[in-house]
């Protein structure tokens, strides 16, 4: 059975999905109806059972709001197995890319072994069910530019921003310390 949970937050309303102890993935526009039958994505949108007392959705909900409020930079949340195996070499190339940094497309290609792979992990981080957890957010065009978002271009400047907001300063040396 697919659980589902609400979290409001700066980028909007986001829908969490979830089958046992596995996010399935994160709508950033729940109010659009997505066709489990059109999208490869695993349920995804699909009907569910509104259940925010589900661990998982719980989890998931306090780790997101950790991440709006500042505090977080990474995610543990047990994500459903899902996509080809291209697929997920594309996402696991995503979860590391840094907080408050990027990659081109060129470069996720060239990280999983796939140097003229560009458009595919385009096609790929498109289809990431669980943005912000695994950042396809932090990809860009090979010219700096924003490109392709499934949550809008906008969302997207959005988290970048903040991201790049949220990292403190570095200082050449720590205070002295005085007794």
């Amino acid at each position: 059975m697919i659980r589902c949970a609400f979290l409001d937050s700066p980028i909007g309303r986001l829908r969490l999905d979830a089958a046992g102890d596995a996010l399935l993935g994160i709508v950033l526009d729940p109010e659009i109806v997505l066709d489990p039958e059109a999208d490869e994505r695993p349920a995804v949108g699909a009907a569910a059972v509104n259940d925010p007392g589900s661990r998982t959705l719980a989890a998931a909900a306090a780790q997101l709001g950790e991440y709006f409020a500042g505090l977080r930079r990474h995610f543990d949340l047990p994500l459903a197995r899902c996509g080809t195996p291209f697929q997920q070499s594309v996402w696991r190339a995503l979860a590391e890319i840094p907080f408050g940094h990027t990659a081109n497309y060129g470069e996720i290609a060239r990280r999983i072994g796939r140097p003229g792979a560009a458009r595919a992990v385009g096609l790929a981080n498109n289809r990431n069910p669980w943005p912000i957890v695994v950042p396809c957010h932090r990809v860009i065009g090979a010219d700096g530019s924003l490109v392709g978002y499934g949550g809008g271009i906008e969302r997207k400047r959005w988290l970048l921003e903040f991201e790049t907001m949220a990292i403190p300063p570095r200082t050449a040396m720590p205070p002295a310390f005085r007794p």
